[in-house]
């Protein structure tokens, strides 16, 4: 017995021998007494000495099992409270400095950091972790599930990888499944999800699936779920979380232009409403936002089914290799890079010689002479409309008479008169390709970028515009 008053406060790792520090081991060895959770005892009793005193207590039994430590060390003796995990994560440290404040601090207090059940889960996932992390535990008995709930909505909209702990037990079977529902809120379906149960320790179990998929029943509360962020992805069963952002495409020299743009993709995206969009619709959507900052474009876009992935197939084979517009500004808009890259050509009629006496004779608008003569040389041209509705109502009765037979139609003229009726004329066209920006919304700018969303398609899946800035 010495005079020292001491408590080491010791995180025992989660389960295996390997996993415990070998400053733990050492304290554990030197230790007096020591104090815990009855089942951990399993896993330190190779490091403790004949004569050390193992006081054990079952379970939500921590403030006992803190008097009882504080009672030994007032003897004299080296006391080493032990935690799984890390001690001062959900564990004893933070009672243990408590009480040695209301017992007047006369007790020197050590803590000793152990391997944590998220770290060693995380281990086991592959790379998860590799970015901003926060970690909840599901547990209400001392936090007010209210409080929970907000910190769930916190890590969801924040983008963080997030472990959660005590996820489930036989009286709190519900709150997992609004855990799920808060993130498929504010996170794709695709979100990377993995869980171990009992980490480190014989009974391991290893699973990986997505935020979608995964199914609350198939946990208890033995087990820790690490959710991963929206840059997480799956690779040969493994989740990997890059370290940062724009780490791969720092490696592949991307312009600053583009850096920008990918970044306001991803700011977009996590910040749409609906999570589960078709990826080409979604491509579409978020070049409609990024050009007009308009999220109101999650209302007004209107795809038709796999009209983009149609389209960008129709230029990749080369059966599309003409673009005509309604106005030069939309030609202007269409990034030369792609149309170069692709051997598309875009074309406005409009400073044709023969737009200006054909409009005269007829009596009809420049814009909708302009189309009468793309549709005589390019019928099957994909046309895109940003500003003139009469000139989308032309083609409409120039497809009705079978004159006409677009790849596809872009449908965004902006204004009061005859727009939304010009809109309405498409929508009869089901074979063709068709995408509609509804209402009196629309633009140059907005005919031109859709356009840029159909030439770059095969940049979607990687989340990855401005290849051609």
């Amino acid at each position: 017995m010495n005079d020292m008053k001491k408590i080491i406060v010791a995180g025992i790792g989660p389960g295996s021998r390997e996993d415990i520090t070998p400053a733990v081991a050492e304290a554990l060895r030197q230790a007096d007494a020591v104090v815990g959770y009855q089942y951990y005892f399993q896993f330190i009793q190779p490091f403790l000495s004949q004569d050390c005193l193992c006081v054990d207590t079952g379970m939500k039994k921590e403030r006992q099992r803190a008097e009882q430590a504080f009672l030994l060390a007032e003897q004299g003796k080296t006391v080493v409270v032990i935690s799984s995990g890390d001690a001062g994560i959900y564990g004893m440290t933070p009672l243990i400095y408590e009480m040695n404040r209301e017992r007047g601090g006369e007790v020197l207090i050590e803590s000793l950091p152990g391997i944590s059940a998220f770290q060693k889960a995380a281990a086991l996932l592959g790379a998860p972790i590799g970015h901003d992390l926060c970690v909840i535990s599901l547990s209400d008995l001392m936090t007010p599930w209210e409080v929970i709930e907000r910190r769930i909505k916190a890590a969801a909209t924040g983008d963080f990888v997030t472990a959660v702990y005590n996820p489930k037990s036989h009286g709190r079977y519900w709150q997992l499944y609004r855990l799920q529902e808060l993130f498929l809120k504010w996170r794709a379906p695709e979100t990377p999800i993995g869980y171990v149960r009992q980490a480190g320790r014989d009974e391991q179990e290893v699973k990986v699936t997505t935020l979608s998929d995964f199914d609350p029943e198939d946990v208890d509360m033995f087990t820790v779920i690490l959710i991963g962020n929206s840059q997480s992805y799956i690779d040969k069963g493994r989740i990997i979380t890059p370290r940062g952002y724009f780490a791969q495409e720092m490696k592949e020299d991307v312009k600053p232009g583009q850096r920008i743009m990918m970044d306001s993709f991803r700011t977009i995206s996590g910040e749409l409403h609906r999570k589960d969009w078709p990826l080409d619709h979604k491509w579409a959507l978020l070049h409609a936002i990024h050009t007009t900052a308009d999220f109101e474009m999650e209302r007004l876009l209107k795809t038709d089914e796999r009209a983009v992935e149609t389209l960008y197939e129709k230029v990749k084979n080369g059966t599309l290799k003409t673009i005509v517009t309604d106005v030069t500004m939309v030609v202007s808009g269409i990034r030369k890079g792609a149309l170069s890259r692709l051997g598309v050509e875009a074309k406005c009629y409009l400073g044709d010689p023969r737009v200006a006496g054909m409009s005269a004779e007829l009596g009809i608008t420049r814009t909708q002479a302009g189309i009468r003569l793309a549709v005589e040389e390019h019928p099957d041209a994909l046309f895109a409309f940003g500003n003139a509705p009469t000139a989308l109502m032309e083609l409409c009765e120039l497809v009705r008479k079978g004159k006409a037979c677009p790849a596809g139609i872009i449908a965004a003229p902006v204004g009061f008169v005859h727009v939304k009726e010009s809109k309405h004329m498409v929508k009869p066209f089901k074979d063709i390709p068709k995408i509609i920006v509804e209402g009196r919304k629309g633009g140059s700018n907005l005919a031109a970028t859709l356009c840029n969303a159909i030439l770059t398609f095969d940049d979607a899946e990687q989340l990855k515009p401005g290849r051609d800035l």
